[in-house]
């Protein structure tokens, strides 16, 4: 949540709307680009490897069938 809203208020300040935006706009770019980014990371990549790691681990403590063996 506090990602998006500075995400949109910074939006008029990247498209350089306003005075003296045009000076703010790269800097108003960069941090929508690193909010965007930290925000795909949390909400999609973190939990996707907590997943696959999880997985992981329980495929490598199973203990072997005696039966097959």
């Amino acid at each position: 949540m506090t990602a998006c809203a500075a995400i949109l208020t910074l939006f008029p300040l990247a498209l350089g709307i306003g005075a003296g935006a045009a000076m703010q706009e790269p800097l108003a770019i960069a941090v929508i680009g690193g909010l965007a980014l930290s925000m795909l990371f949390t909400l999609i990549v973190a939990p996707a490897l907590y997943v696959m790691l999880s997985r992981f681990r329980k495929d490598s403590q199973r203990m072997p069938d005696p039966k097959t063996t």
